[in-house]
C-alpha cells in the first residue's frame, strides 16, 4: 500500500483527490494539510511514501515546505501538483527536491500513475516542464563536468567508493540504509555515465575528487 499525504490550501481539491485516490486499491491517503508548515509536520508525523504538494499557499509555500521536508525525511517522494508552469515556479520546485511536477488539470488516473511511479523513485513531468528542463540543462551544462551535477550526498558516496568502502561501510559512515546507498550509487553512475563502482573510483581520482 502506497501511503500518501495531501498538502493543498484548497479544501475542494483535497476532497476530490482524496475521494478518487480512495478508490485505488494500492493507494491510501493518510493525512491532509492546508499549508506548508502544517504539511511539514504532517510529513514528519506520518512518514508517507509520497507527498502531493501544492505550490501557492498562505504562510509557508510549497517550495519552502519541500525544502524543509527534504531536511527531515530521508528521500521523500514529492509530487508538485499546481496550476502554474512559470519558470519561477518550475525550477525552484525541482531544485528544492520535488521528484515530479504535474498540473491540477491532469487526469485523475495520471495523478494516480504518477504516485505509483514516485513510490518507485521515478519522476513524472508535464511535457511543458520537460521541455523547460531540457532547455535549461542544455544552456547551463556547457563546459560543466559531469560530477558537477551530483548532489552533496552523491559526492560523499562517490568519495567513499573511491576510498574503497563497501556499501555497508558507506551506510554506517553516513548513517543511512544500504538500500539508500545503492540508490545514490545508481544515480551517480547514471549522471557520470559510468557502468560500475570501479569506473566511479577511477573517475574520482582522475578529477581529484578524493579528499
Amino acid at each position: 500500500m502506497i501511503r500518501v499525504i495531501l498538502i493543498d490550501d484548497h479544501e475542494m481539491v483535497r476532497m476530490g483527490l482524496s475521494a478518487y485516490l480512495s478508490t485505488q486499491p494500492d493507494i491510501e491517503v493518510v493525512g491532509e494539510a492546508s499549508d506548508g508548515k502544517a504539511g511539514v509536520q504532517l510529513a514528519i508525523d506520518t512518514q508517507p511514501d509520497v507527498i502531493l504538494m501544492d505550490l501557492l499557499m498562505e504562510g509557508m509555500d510549497g517550495i519552502a515546505a519541500t525544502r524543509e521536508i527534504i531536511k527531515v525525511i530521508e528521500q521523500p517522494k514529492i509530487i508538485v501538483l499546481t496550476s502554474f508552469l512559470d519558470d519561477d515556479k518550475v525550477y525552484p520546485a525541482l531544485e528544492a527536491g520535488a521528484l515530479s511536477y504535474l498540473l491540477k488539470t491532469s487526469r485523475a488516473d495520471k495523478i494516480a500513475a504518477a504516485i505509483r511511479s514516485a513510490a518507485n523513485g521515478e519522476s513524472v513531468l508535464e511535457a511543458q516542464v520537460t521541455s523547460k528542463v531540457i532547455s535549461k540543462m542544455r544552456s547551463s551544462d556547457q563546459g560543466r563536468k559531469p560530477h558537477e551535477s551530483l548532489t552533496a550526498r552523491e559526492m560523499e558516496v562517490l568519495q567513499l567508493i573511491a576510498d574503497g568502502n563497501t556499501n555497508q561501510e558507506i551506510a554506517d559512515k553516513l548513517y543511512i540504509t544500504v538500500k539508500t546507498v545503492k540508490t545514490h550509487i545508481t544515480n551517480l553512475l547514471s549522471k557520470l555515465e559510468l557502468d560500475d563502482r570501479t569506473q566511479a573510483a577511477i573517475y574520482a581520482y582522475r578529477n581529484h575528487l578524493v579528499k
